[in-house]
């Protein structure tokens, strides 16, 4: 029996693949069939499987090693998942981010997207079929004023640049879709809490109330899991959604609310 969801056979390209949503989609596309390459700026100790590059994605340098890998270790590319991204931006409002900030929020959740798409779509186009995933945040629409208005910043743009990328690649046979999660039970979402319990002198605890009280509450009562994003970014990417493209999925347990 054909099994209802397979990535047999295809080459992936996922950034951020060792903490998190990241390393949840590595092992799942792994678990469907994908070859499977990934990159962080340095290979944890206990990561499971060769195909990694040590890379700073923050740099061109960095970009042109990843492309270099794929081609090397991959031969080309069908799926290209960016979930690369994340803040350490002080808290204190606007105020608080000076250039380098902000310089560094777009480094790390804009501009290594936008460097990786250039140069490894285009082979995409070539054989007439791939798709890209953007991992953005529901941040776009939602920002946390106290902590997070340069990641929400960067991540409204990695939105409308995904939107405007579909317009121009669908027609040539590559899909671009976004996945927007809300707050992930992971490292990062809480590396955000202890950042914010030490620069408000607060306990984690109630650093993780303030983050409940800026989202305005979960309704489902609880953050994503991992793995459900990945199950999700694993659906986009496989030939059961190869009618979608150019569109935004949220998975945030109802917190945006919506008609």
């Amino acid at each position: 029996m054909t099994p209802f969801l397979t990535l047999q056979g295809r080459r992936a390209l996922i950034t951020g693949g060792t903490l998190g949503a990241g390393a949840a989609t590595v092992a799942l596309f792994r678990e469907l069939g994908a070859r499977v390459l990934t990159t962080a700026r340095t290979k944890p100790a206990d990561f499971a499987g060769d195909a990694f590059v040590a890379a700073d994605l923050t740099t061109r340098d960095g970009v042109q090693a990843v492309v270099h890998a794929v081609h090397r270790e991959l031969g080309g590319l069908d799926i290209l998942v960016n979930v690369l991204g994340g803040s350490s931006a002080p808290s204190g409002g606007f105020a608080a981010l000076d250039d380098a900030e902000w310089d560094k929020e777009f480094g790390l959740n804009f501009f290594p997207a936008v460097r990786l798409d250039r140069a490894l779509i285009p082979g995409m186009i070539a054989q007439g079929s791939g798709v890209v995933i953007h991992v953005t945040s529901i941040q776009n629409r939602l920002p946390l004023p106290e902590a997070t208005t340069g990641y929400a910043s960067a991540k409204a743009a990695l939105n409308t640049y995904s939107k405007s990328l579909s317009k121009e690649v669908s027609p040539k046979g590559v899909r671009v879709v976004r996945v927007s999660p809300g707050w992930i039970a992971d490292p990062g979402a809480n590396g955000l809490a202890l950042r914010i319990a030490e620069q408000a002198g607060i306990g984690y605890e109630d650093a993780i109330q303030v983050i409940m009280n800026s989202l305005g509450g979960i309704p489902l009562g609880r953050p994503a899991e991992p793995r459900e994003v990945a199950d999700l970014i694993a659906f986009l990417a496989s030939d059961r959604a190869s009618s979608i493209t150019g569109t935004e999925h949220v998975i945030d347990g109802g917190t945006i609310p919506t008609a």
